[in-house]
């Protein structure tokens, strides 16, 4: 059975299938996007320091972190990333309970904005951001490119 959205889990995180999650979640993108994820640069002692670092919300399944979201406040909205849903979870709305809860989250802390980051090639995630009440407000351009890599996305609360 799946879990509710956990923020900040107290219990025990494991490190290395976290890492592995992220990595399976995110390997569609390589070869696709330029500049690559940060996540191919990232350790699992990296992951550990995100997990302490920002908010980190969860959702288990038998005590295996199956999906999860990276969150922290900026100073004109909350900014999601790397959501990451295990390949075999895709597609049963686990993305918009990791997203809800964010949101949850961020109006707690007084923020009235959430935003995140998609690489401009992967417009399937545009897609979905759009269903989860996201949209596009501005772009992004990586250090060294001359030409926009990221769209913005932004959804009130």
């Amino acid at each position: 059975m799946v879990s509710k959205v956990e923020t900040n889990p107290a219990g025990e995180i494991d490190i290395p299938a976290l890492h592995a999650l992220l990595n399976a979640a995110f390997a569609p993108m390589a070869g696709r996007i330029d500049p690559p994820s940060s996540l191919t640069t990232m350790s699992a002692e990296d992951v550990a320091c995100k997990t302490r670092d920002e908010d980190f919300f969860a959702i288990r399944e038998n005590g295996a972190i199956v999906a999860c979201l990276f969150g922290h406040p900026e100073a004109d909205a909350y900014k999601v990333g790397k959501l990451a849903v295990a390949p075999a979870y895709q597609g049963k709305g686990l993305a918009r309970r990791l997203i809800d809860a964010a949101a949850a989250h961020a109006r707690t802390l007084g923020h009235r904005t959430l935003q995140l980051y998609a690489r401009v090639e992967l417009t399937e995630n545009h897609a979905i951001y759009g269903r989860l009440g996201f949209t596009p407000s501005a772009y992004f351009t990586h250090p060294g490119f001359d030409r926009p890599t990221a769209v913005i996305f932004r959804r009130p609360l």
